[in-house]
This record gives structure tokens, sequence and C-alpha cells, in this order.
């Protein structure tokens, strides 16, 4: 299985800076790190210190320091969902009938035993949360959405708003 750095930044075009350029934390390379590899996440350490003009040793130990200090959260692959068969995206806003910290955990350690839910957000809003709930079907998400997620603690009432397109993708 090949592995990819994921990084959860924005992919920015033209002269724009990260957000990590103007912070004063990361110098030059450790910023060209995270935009080589935010990029293209498999890249061997010798064309990345390549990339970025360093020697493999320095960019090796930047690189460790940056996964340790936890700027590169983790490895993994990411898969073309339309491929594996779920190309079906949908946006569910969950109200809960209590919002006081132990409620809000119990739902909050729910949440991540549903694989089906890919992101999940706390929102400032006249609802609580924000699901991103990726699917085979419709028929599954609406199973997934009966059988798991309107049974999650607290949940008050849920309203789903279905994707029609990506135009734009993190992974993309």
């Amino acid at each position: 299985m090949s592995h990819l750095i994921c990084l959860y930044i924005d992919q920015m075009t033209g002269d724009q800076e990260h957000d990590w350029a103007s912070s004063g934390q990361l110098d030059r390379f450790d910023q060209a790190i995270l935009t080589e590899l935010s990029v293209e996440g498999r890249l061997p350490i010798t064309e990345l210190a390549q990339r970025i003009g360093l020697s493999k040793s320095p960019t090796q130990l930047r690189l460790k320091r940056l996964i340790a200090e936890g700027y590169i959260r983790g490895f993994r692959a990411i898969l073309d969902p339309r491929k594996v068969g779920l190309d079906h995206v949908a946006f569910t806003e969950v109200k809960l009938s209590d919002t006081r910290e132990a409620a809000l955990e119990a739902f909050r350690q729910a949440v991540l035993r549903i694989p089906e839910i890919e992101e999940c957000h706390m929102i400032a809003s006249s609802f609580d949360y924000l699901l991103k709930v990726r699917t085979a079907d419709i028929r599954r998400y609406r199973a997934v959405l009966g059988e798991k997620i309107s049974s999650l603690p607290h949940v008050a009432s849920t309203s789903t708003f279905v994707a029609m397109e990506t135009v734009r993708d993190p992974h993309d």
C-alpha cells in the first residue's frame, strides 16, 4: 500500500503563502518541506532534499522534527472514492438535545465509531455539529442516518444536504 503524508492544509496557488509561512515558527526550509509534501507526499528524501535546496541528512532531520512536533500528522493512502464505490457525499446537520460537556463528549466518542462519517465539526450555528458522510449511494446513506447517526447520544434532530458535485477536494 502506498503511503502519503497527510497534511491538512489548503493548496494555494500563485505567490500566496501558507499560514505557517507568517507564523515565525518555521524557517524557509521547513516551509518548503511542508509545501512540497502537501503536493506530493511520496517524495523520496533525496528528491525532497534536492527540491528544497538542502542535502539529504539535514532534510531528513527536519522532516523527523516536523513529524515529532505535529506539523505532519500522519501517513496514509488517499483513495479515490469513486473507484472504491463511495462517491455519494451528504452533509448532515445534527442538533443535540443536551449540550453540556458530558453529552458533547459522549456524542464525539460515538461519532468516531461510525466509519461512514468522514468529517465531524462542532458548529456555532442553529445546529451543533456538521457531519460529512460518505457512502455508496442514497440508500446506504439513509441506512446510516437511520441506524447509526439518529441513534447517536443526545441527537434531537438532523437535516441532510446531498452534494451534487465536488468542485474542490483537498486531495486533488
